[in-house]
This record gives C-alpha cells, sequence and structure tokens, in this order.
C-alpha cells in the first residue's frame, strides 16, 4: 500500500493525510484518532506500533505479524474522553481464508505523558455468512457476489 492511497481507517483521507503521520511518531489527539491508526496499523501488519501504542501495564510482550487476517472496513460506533482516560467502541469486518467475521469492541485508553495509549477492550467476535445477494461486508455498497464474493 503506498501513501498516496485511501487510509485503511475509512476517514476517506489518504493514508499520506491520516494515518501514516502518527505510524511514523505524530502523538494521536483523540482516542478515535488512535484507535483508526491502529485499525490501519493492523491493516499494514505494523506491529512495532501496535505495541508502541499500548499501555505499557498492559501491553503483550511480542505480538507476532498476522498474514492470516485481511481487515477490510471499520466503524466508529462512540467515542469520548474525560480527563486522561478515553473510549471507542468499534465493528472491525475482516476475512480469514473464506471465512468473513466481524470484531465489536469497546476499548478504553488512557493518557500518558500527553499520548493517548491503548489499555484494554472487551471484544467479541461473530461469523458472517454473506448471502450472495446481501451487501458486501466490505461496505462497498454492491452485492457480494458483485463484489468480495466473485470469483
Amino acid at each position: 500500500m503506498t501513501t498516496a492511497q485511501a487510509c485503511p481507517c475509512g476517514s476517506g483521507k489518504t493514508l499520506a493525510d491520516c494515518c501514516d503521520r502518527y505510524h511514523r511518531g505524530e502523538a494521536a489527539h483523540t482516542p478515535e484518532t488512535l484507535m483508526r491508526s491502529r485499525y490501519s496499523a493492523f491493516v499494514l501488519n505494523l506491529t512495532d506500533y501496535l505495541r508502541e501504542t499500548w499501555a505499557a501495564g498492559s501491553r503483550p510482550d511480542s505480538l507476532p505479524p498476522d498474514e492470516t487476517t485481511r481487515w477490510v472496513r471499520l466503524d466508529i460506533l462512540d467515542h469520548g474522553e474525560q480527563d486522561d482516560t478515553g473510549w471507542v467502541q468499534f465493528r472491525a469486518t475482516f476475512l480469514e481464508g473464506r471465512r468473513w467475521g466481524v470484531l465489536e469492541e469497546a476499548s478504553r485508553f488512557v493518557r500518558e505523558g500527553g499520548r493517548w495509549f491503548y489499555l484494554d477492550g472487551r471484544p467479541t467476535v461473530t461469523r458472517l455468512k454473506p448471502g450472495r445477494n446481501a451487501p458486501c461486508p466490505c461496505g462497498s455498497g454492491r452485492k457480494f457476489k458483485s463484489c468480495c464474493g466473485a470469483g
């Protein structure tokens, strides 16, 4: 993916004008911005960035790249902040092999030293079985059979 392409977070901006600057070290100014940049990092397999933006007390020792999951859509359902805590509820649609799924999570964030970090979340995963004439889960607005279900 090049920085001139649409940002994976769904903002409508290019990657260069959106999440790439956070991946290169700029501090995200809100929990939602951090969530969007972390989603883009999952899409791009930027595991170092994911670990760096995890709060120290809950950061995993390692985070191996995930070559099997293709993240296709992010929907922010709710977000906010109060003092040095924040939250984002989101829905992320993914494809693993030929199986579709949705990860929904209520994530918590904390601001430390002027920077936001992902603290933890309560994820739920639901499997999708889109019908041929159903809307495509990727959000294109086309029917599944004419989009991701083609071929």
